[in-house]
């Protein structure tokens, strides 16, 4: 691509497929470039974009979900912005999300959500996954052909988090029913006001449940989620707990969906790789880490400079918003050797940025992980062959897939497949 600024990463359409020449010829200008449209500094170098997430000293989380849009409440003034990022956080939508919060609140908060979910907690939910895998493909795989997304993925990666965080297993079908319908999308490409509807059902359904156990303890998941406290002993607010357990509710369902959707895509597009996975599950764990570092679920993260920054070289002032595009900074060439090929004998592919890095970093990543091993194991245990359905997606060597429009989330809207 030659004319980088022509082209609206955040609203072009024509992106959405393939956008992986534009970042790579904006990575070529520099790794810290500015875009021609919404004044943010696009970072797509590795050790550029690796510097930014671990420096929570001088860049904001505060816009890490909304980026340029709306824009912050007031204008920016002098080269200290901390006082008016404390000053308006709560004018900036999505400002009760975990990944927007800075130290000290983020890191307490983080440290809730470790207390919510321990060690025991994983290891059960483990065992919980493997048998929800097979009844999820019960039905998935029950007549040669289905839409792998809807079928298994949505439902699968929902129920996933709902027993983690142990919502009552008379509710499944009314999670299902609200969260598995189709929403406005987070950082829509055509230009939608940035939807909160998920979030709001999950507000309101752990409010009840977390406001119950407190009053009414009981020996279940919810009681332990609704008594965990900061570091520091105190009792956090109703709605503190509420907000963690829903993040991670919502963050996780998203994230694993469309991890799972690319390796099977994978798998059923590479007769090779199918074979060779068919031959060694102990290869699962790598063919996960390169579809990570290949086609990352989260396209990317933002964040506001709070004081001038050099990055790479490059003068950032302050009030500068950086969009840290992991689909860019796990393609760097000075990092992963012929990034443009899927390869799961590629040694450092687990160095790749997909879940974030340094006090950011996804809590769930170590689920979505467990998650995709397990239900790409069993569906190779399965079946014998998958492939891509031709009647849906088109003829082999021209399959046709149509992809979310965001600029923050990648990832399929649909994958049908066949299998035997």
């Amino acid at each position: 691509m030659s004319d980088t600024d022509s082209v609206d990463f955040f609203t072009d359409r024509e992106l959405l497929a393939n956008p992986y020449d534009y970042l790579a010829a904006l990575r070529d200008e520099c790794p810290l470039r500015r875009e021609n449209y919404h004044d943010v500094v696009m970072i797509t170098g590795y050790d550029e974009g690796v510097a930014i997430y671990n420096d929570t000293e001088r860049f904001s989380s505060c816009i890490s979900v909304t980026g340029p849009f709306p824009g912050f409440p007031v204008p920016f003034e002098g080269d200290d912005i901390s006082g008016l990022i404390a000053a308006h956080r709560d004018e900036i939508p999505f400002f009760d999300q975990l990944p927007t919060f800075d130290p000290p609140v983020h890191t307490a908060h983080r440290a809730l959500l470790s207390r919510m979910i321990t060690p025991k907690r994983l290891k059960e939910n483990e065992e919980f996954i493997w048998r929800l895998a097979d009844r999820q493909y019960d039905t998935a795989l029950s007549d040669g052909r289905c839409e792998f997304i809807g079928e298994f993925a949505n439902p699968f990666a929902m129920l996933v988090i709902a027993d983690l965080l142990g919502v009552p297993e008379a509710d499944h079908a009314e999670f299902r029913e609200a969260l598995l319908t189709e929403v406005g999308t987070i950082g829509s490409s055509e230009g939608e006001t940035m939807q909160h509807s998920p979030l709001e059902y999950l507000y309101g359904k752990f409010s009840e449940y977390i406001s119950d156990r407190r009053a009414n303890p009981r020996d279940d998941v919810l009681t332990g989620v609704a008594s965990a406290a900061f570091p520091d002993g105190s009792t956090p607010e109703v709605m503190d707990a509420v907000r963690v357990a829903s993040n991670l509710f919502a963050a996780g369902q998203e994230t694993t969906v469309r991890l799972l959707s690319t390796a099977v895509m994978m798998i059923a597009e590479d007769v090779d790789l199918q074979a060779k996975l068919r031959a060694n599950s102990d290869l699962i764990p790598r063919l996960v880490e390169e579809a990570l570092r290949y086609e990352s679920p989260v396209r990317g993260d933002f964040r506001l400079a709070k004081v001038p920054v050099t990055v790479g070289g490059v003068n950032l002032p302050a009030g500068t918003t950086v969009m840290l595009v992991n689909a860019a900074i796990n393609r760097d060439p000075r990092k992963f050797t012929n990034p443009e090929v899927f390869d799961i004998d590629r040694g450092n592919a687990r160095q790749h940025v997909a879940f974030g890095r340094g006090p950011h970093s996804c809590p769930g990543a170590p689920l979505a992980r467990a998650e995709a091993k397990i239900s790409l194991q069993r569906l190779l245990e399965r079946t014998s062959n998958i492939w891509v359905d031709e009647d849906k997606h088109g003829p082999h060597g021209n399959h046709r897939y149509s992809y979310l429009p965001t600029f923050i989330l990648r990832g399929l809207t649909r994958l049908h497949i066949c299998f035997e």
